[in-house]
């Protein structure tokens, strides 16, 4: 009774009920798996075998931990299981508790992984370390989890007797092979390297790709590979990063709402200046748009002279992002300030000049008869003209 306290035969059945007890949570997790994709890809709506299934794996992992718990504590009493113990035990050192500990170990880096990156928090309000950070997390997630997965894949085998020494020179050779025909996916890894490397953009900017007002949004994912840019509309853009030109950022370090507004070679340019000034000034003072602002509204005066219209242009540095909500509430008070000024927005208009000499115009009466004449000359109105029907 005694070596049943021995503290080696209690920790040697500790890790053993542990290796299989991590056994049946990897399966009993691949089982219902198994079961969602059934229910929900293929339609199966009588899941009563998958039921079945997971209650045999349970029976079998639990007569499993018998069997080595017999061995474990040495009970020779128990002749038959002590020796179906003591195959369990075999079959799981040579090769399926190594798998199965290496499976475990990267399920726990796995969960460190994501763990770490729910801990980098980034900022609630938009700047470049807000952005820097959550696009950097990202990758670094994605990169750290294939790393893991590659280096477990590779453990297995080798537990499997594959030589991954083999594997991995065929892998090399295989893959420089592949970079011949996959050319346009190196270039997009290594654009999307650059991109994070220079913080060209990140996740949240707002950005026009390739010049293409077509592709303008806010970038709601980014990895080394392509970029994920949702439109206004909210469709969202799939580019590969090695595809991409030129890219215009909208939401770098600062913005700027530049209000060009047209006024009639009427009306009183001065007073229209002041208006202006006015009307930018009061917002600059407002506290609820005050935040919004990075130096005060910079009026220009009268920058153009179009063929309808006189252009004055007033200048707004602004938060990154803040110029268009700016913009749209100063197009608001600037239209009721100018509307209470009584000075005229211009719609467009053309002047014709035909010269110096007087335009004569002549309306002729056309008799009664040549009228009547001329109306049985032309056909009913709604009637088949075309002869060739």
């Amino acid at each position: 009774m005694l070596d049943f306290l021995q503290p080696q035969m209690i920790i040697t059945l500790v890790l053993r009920l542990a290796v299989l007890y991590a056994m049946w949570v990897i399966g009993s997790k691949a089982l219902r798996f198994a079961e969602r994709y059934a229910e929900s890809a293929a339609g199966v709506q009588d899941l009563k075998l998958f039921r079945y299934v997971r209650l045999g794996w349970t029976a079998v992992v639990i007569y499993m931990a018998v069997v080595v718990g017999i061995y474990s504590l040495h009970m020779e009493q128990f002749a038959a299981f002590y020796q179906q113990g003591n195959e369990v035990v075999a079959w799981f050192t040579q090769v399926i508790g190594r798998i199965v500990a290496v499976i475990l170990l990267s399920y726990v880096a796995l969960r460190v992984v994501n763990t770490l990156a729910e801990r980098i928090v980034p900022g609630s309000e938009f700047s470049r370390r807000t952005v820097r950070v959550r696009t950097l997390t990202g990758v670094l997630r994605s990169t750290a989890t294939v790393v893991i997965v590659l280096l477990a894949f590779v453990m297995v085998l080798d537990n499997l007797g594959v030589r991954s020494s083999a594997l991995l020179a065929s892998v090399s050779v295989l893959g420089l092979a592949v970079s011949f025909g996959a050319q346009s996916l190196i270039k997009d890894i290594f654009s999307g390297f650059f991109i994070l490397l220079e913080d060209q953009y990140g996740v949240d900017d707002s950005i026009i790709v390739n010049n293409n007002p077509n592709l303008s949004g806010g970038v709601e994912k980014l990895n080394l590979r392509v970029t994920h840019l949702r439109a206004l509309d909210g469709t969202v853009h799939i580019i590969p990063n090695g595809q991409i030109q030129t890219v215009s950022v909208q939401s770098k370090e600062w913005s700027r709402f530049v209000a060009n507004l047209s006024v009639g070679y009427d009306a009183d340019l001065d007073r229209a200046i002041e208006v202006v000034k006015k009307v930018a000034g009061d917002l600059y003072e407002d506290a609820e748009w005050k935040d919004h602002f990075l130096e005060a509204p910079e009026v220009q005066g009268v920058t153009a002279l179009n063929l309808d219209a006189v252009n004055i242009r007033a200048l707004f540095k602004v938060l990154p992002k803040s110029q268009w909500a700016l913009g749209r509430e100063f197009n608001r008070r600037i239209k009721r300030a100018m509307d209470e000024a009584q000075i005229m927005i211009p719609f467009s208009r053309k002047t014709i000049n035909w010269g110096g000499e007087p335009l004569l115009v002549e309306f002729k009466q056309t008799p009664p008869a040549e009228f009547k004449a001329d109306m049985k000359k032309r056909p009913d109105v709604g009637a088949d003209t075309d002869m060739n029907v």
